[in-house]
């Protein structure tokens, strides 16, 4: 796992607007638990705070600062659902398994809302979620999609946007109609993460930042995961270091590959500029593959994502270059300035479908969320709560899903994968996906 300790959250808009300055001590000394999680991002917390509600004992070590990686550092879109095609999953399962995940989709959208109204967590959640039609030809699929689900799993939520009535949502001449989910939607997500760290220790979590781990060692008794400040004596463990996993676990590190992506934030723009940009307030992302994605804050700045690296070397000028991308889809926008650009790596897999599984019986991992953690974490959580308390059907149906090694090794992976991310701009360029 790479040691970042001691380093503070990246100089985010969220950064700025964080509700929860806690911190943690580092580990010292040995200390025993039920569970011991490493990673302190949402699929870690979220695993320890079900864990901890289910009587376990948790640990939580963490290299840098909870939140630090890309659950602090995302667009904060909620999206149901997960980044694959659920047909994806048909290749795996019968139906009436795809029908399962289908519906713990919908479910990891009512684990976040819950959280939120439980623990109170203060993090601007707002409903609606649009996905905009770059073509006719991606207006076409996004309608048959809305046919397909609602004739297979009956879910009817869904409601086509014509293009004469994209005004309501965003206001811009870039798209050919969009896809509603009222039950979608976005938040402010370092808060929602320091939220869900605030809940789990108030349920009996031991939390221990700038502690990285540099060894995992099976014992007789279970596992010892040692820190240079101290050890942790468990019977299980919870990978859940993501795009972080480094040599920890290098099988696993094969199967997903640190994906850079990037957000900014304008100046405020001022509540009657703001609502006349996009009047509904959802959040919004095109429908090309190498996609942006934005959303209106609640203090009335614009939060643009895109401009994703497979390189992982983030764009010359940043801020400027993704100001660029902005006023692509809202010229309106020249006279606004950015005030703040960063980045983060989020992990993706081959075929863009979460992997979950053990590395041995008692050593539990969640990780590829390929974009959708806001969400998929929190199923990701209970399902490993689940799982350590015996109930893995749930589990398990994510093991059936075959996950391949990205190709070329730690040297070749990455030219491979910015050679087809090129192929892929091109078609987003002709209008195919």
């Amino acid at each position: 796992m790479q040691n970042f300790a001691q380093q503070p959250h990246t100089a985010s808009y969220y950064a700025a607007t964080v509700n929860d300055t806690t911190t943690h001590a580092p580990l010292a000394g040995t200390v025993d638990a039920d569970v011991c999680v490493i990673g302190a991002g949402l699929t870690g917390i979220s695993a320890a705070l079900n864990l901890a509600e289910r009587g376990h004992s948790v640990v939580v070590l963490e290299a840098s600062k909870v939140g630090w990686a890309a659950s602090g550092r995302n667009g904060g879109q909620l999206i149901g659902g997960f980044a694959c095609d659920i047909d994806t999953f048909a290749q795996f399962m019968p139906d009436t398994d795809v029908k399962r995940i289908w519906e713990m989709g919908l479910e990891t959208l009512d684990l976040v809302k819950s959280r939120i109204e439980k623990h109170d967590i203060d993090c601007a959640l707002v409903p609606g979620y649009l996905t905009a039609a770059n073509t006719e030809r991606d207006a076409d699929s996004l309608k048959r999609w809305r046919d397909d689900v609602a004739k297979r799993f009956g879910y009817t939520r869904l409601a086509f946007v014509e293009a004469d009535d994209l005004g309501d949502y965003v206001q811009s001449e870039r798209y050919r109609g969009g896809l509603y989910d009222p039950d979608s939607g976005h938040l402010h997500p370092l808060n929602y993460t320091l939220g869900l760290a605030r809940a789990a220790t108030d349920a009996g979590v031991r939390i221990f930042e700038n502690s990285c781990v540099t060894q995992l060692r099976d014992t007789p008794n279970g596992h010892v995961v040692e820190t240079s400040g101290g050890n942790v004596r468990a019977r299980f463990v919870v990978l859940a270091c993501n795009a972080y996993l480094g040599a920890l676990a290098p099988a696993l590190s094969r199967k997903i590959m640190p994906v850079g992506t990037y957000v900014i934030a304008t100046e405020p723009l001022g509540e009657a500029r703001a609502h006349a940009l996009m009047p509904a307030r959802a959040a919004v992302c095109d429908s090309r593959f190498v996609l942006d994605y934005f959303r209106p804050a609640p203090d009335t700045r614009l939060v643009w994502g895109g401009k994703v690296s497979y390189s992982t070397l983030p764009p010359r000028n940043l801020g400027e270059a993704m100001r660029r991308d902005m006023l692509k889809t809202f010229p309106q926008l020249a006279d606004v300035k950015v005030d703040y650009a960063w980045g983060g790596f989020v992990d993706i897999t081959m075929n863009r479908a979460p992997h979950f599984g053990r590395v041995k019986p008692t050593v539990y991992f969640a990780q590829g969320f390929s974009g959708h953690g806001v969400n998929v974490t929190a199923l990701a959580g209970r399902l490993i709560a689940e799982a350590i308390d015996g109930q893995a059907s749930r589990f398990d149906l994510f093991g059936k899903i075959r996950h391949r090694d990205f190709p070329g090794g730690a040297a070749l992976r990455t030219p491979a994968l910015v050679l087809a991310m090129s192929w892929y701009r091109m078609l987003d360029m002709l209008g195919y996906h």
